[in-house]
């Protein structure tokens, strides 16, 4: 049974999935304009879908960083 990742930040997702026996492949979307910024290093599942083969698709954001005052 594949496990339900939505909403999960990428490294417990990876968990999860390898702990479930699932093959996964990931890609990253990123906003078209830079007007919030982003923190890289830190990506969260925003999709998950499944691909031929039994492979799970991830699809990860980054999150939005907080601007300094």
């Amino acid at each position: 049974m594949v496990p339900d990742v939505m909403g999960r930040p990428l490294d417990e997702a990876e968990h999860m999935l390898a702990a479930a026996g699932c093959a996964w492949k990931t890609e990253i979307t990123r906003p078209s304009r830079d007007f919030f910024k982003t923190d890289e290093h830190c990506l969260y599942v925003v999709r998950q879908r499944d691909l031929p083969q039994g492979i799970i698709m991830l699809t990860l954001a980054a999150k939005q960083r907080k601007e300094a005052k």
